[in-house]
C-alpha cells in the first residue's frame, strides 16, 4: 500500500510516498481502506523529530482518518466490510490502510461524506474533551479559546455554543469574521489589543471559566489573569513554546487547575471509551447540522509536503484534509 514515511527528521523535504507492507487484522480489530485524513500541529512536530508516533518499521504520521471496512479480524462483529467509520489513531492515517480495534471506529455523521470527515475526529475530540469532559463547561459558562481560527478552534467554537456556553477566541486579525460566524461572542487580535483586558471587559471582571490554550510559554501568565476563581486552563499544545514563567502565587487565591493532556498518549482503553462517548454525544449535532467541519484547502497524499508548508504559514482558518484514496 501507498504510505507517507517519513524519512529522517527535517523539513517537509523529508516526506515521501513509499510502498509499504498493508496491516493484517488482529483480534477485535478491522483494516480500514482509508479515503480521507487530515493534517495536524503533531504531524509537523513528528517530522521534525519533536513528538514521535509509536514504534514502527516505518514511521508513517497521521492521526485522524475515514474510509471504508474492508476486513475484519477474529472476533469482529461490530462492522460489517464496506461500512464507512472514521476515528482517531496514534499514527498511520496518511497511509492506504490501517488497522483499529472495532470498538475505537465511530460511525460518519449522516449524510457526510468520508472526503469530510476525515477532517473530524481529531480536533473535535480534542475539543470536546479538553472543553466538557476536563474543563467542565456548562451552560452559562464562558470559555477563552487561542488560536480561534485553527483546527481545534474552529471545532472548540462550535462545541461552546453547541453545550450553551460562551465562546471568546484570540485570533489574527483577518481571521476574525470567521470565528464570530462561528458563533464565537467575541474575537480579538492578539497581534494589537489585550486579550486580557478585553475578557476582564466582556465578563465585568469575573473572567473565564475555562481557557483552552494551544500556544502555551508566555501566554500562561496571562491565562492565570483572565481566568475566573475556580476556573480551569487546559492546555493542549506548546506552539508558543513549552517553557513559562508565571506567578504561581496567582493561583491559590483563584483555585485554579492547570491541566496538560494529549490524546496520542492515551491507552487504547481510555481512547475507546472517549470514542464511544463522542459517537453518542457529540456526533448526532454533526446529524442535526449544528456542527461543521471548517475545511480550508484540500492535498492529494501525494502533495504532502505541500501541507505542510502551509500549515506552517499559519494562514489556514480550519482544516487542511488530506485525499488518500487515488
Amino acid at each position: 500500500m501507498r504510505a507517507v514515511v517519513i524519512d529522517g527528521y527535517g523539513g517537509p523535504e523529508v516526506l515521501g510516498l513509499q510502498d509499504v507492507p498493508a496491516p493484517e487484522p488482529g483480534p477485535g480489530e478491522v483494516i480500514v481502506e482509508v479515503l480521507a485524513s487530515a493534517l495536524n500541529r503533531a504531524d509537523i512536530l513528528q517530522r521534525m523529530g519533536l513528538y514521535p508516533g509509536p514504534p514502527t518499521e516505518h514511521e508513517v504520521p497521521g492521526l485522524e482518518f475515514a474510509g471504508r471496512v474492508c476486513a475484519l479480524g477474529d472476533g469482529s462483529t461490530r462492522w460489517s466490510e464496506g461500512d464507512e467509520v472514521m476515528g482517531i489513531v496514534a499514527g498511520g492515517a496518511h497511509a492506504e490502510r490501517l488497522s483499529i480495534h472495532q470498538d475505537q471506529a465511530m460511525r460518519l455523521p449522516r449524510g457526510m461524506s468520508p472526503l469530510l470527515a476525515g477532517a473530524l475526529p481529531e480536533v473535535f475530540i480534542t475539543a470536546w474533551d479538553a472543553l466538557v469532559l476536563q474543563g467542565g463547561l456548562v451552560v452559562g459558562g464562558t470559555a477563552l479559546v487561542h488560536a480561534g481560527a485553527s483546527g481545534v478552534g474552529t471545532a472548540a467554537i462550535q462545541i461552546g455554543r453547541m453545550v450553551g456556553g460562551e465562546v471568546l477566541v484570540t485570533v489574527s486579525g483577518p481571521k476574525r469574521d470567521r470565528c464570530l460566524d462561528l458563533g464565537a461572542v467575541l474575537a480579538v487580535d492578539y497581534r494589537s489589543d489585550d486579550w486580557v483586558a478585553a475578557v476582564a471587559e466582556h465578563t465585568e471582571g469575573r473572567g473565564v471559566d475555562v481557557v483552552l490554550d494551544v500556544v502555551g510559554g508566555d501566554y500562561l501568565d496571562r491565562n492565570v489573569d483572565a481566568l475566573a476563581i475556580g476556573g480551569t486552563i487546559i492546555q493542549v499544545g506548546v506552539m508558543g513554546g513549552g517553557t513559562a514563567r508565571f506567578g504561581l502565587g496567582k493561583l491559590l487565591p483563584k483555585r485554579a487547575t492547570i491541566v496538560g493532556t494529549v490524546l496520542r498518549a492515551r491507552s487504547p482503553e481510555e481512547k475507546i471509551v472517549l470514542s464511544r462517548a463522542f459517537e453518542a454525544d457529540v456526533v448526532p449535532g454533526f446529524d442535526e447540522g449544528v456542527l461543521q467541519v471548517v475545511v480550508d484547502r484540500r492535498y492529494p497524499l501525494s502533495e504532502i509536503a505541500d501541507a505542510h508548508r502551509y500549515m506552517e504559514t499559519n494562514a489556514n482558518v480550519g482544516k487542511i484534509a488530506l485525499d488518500v484514496a487515488g
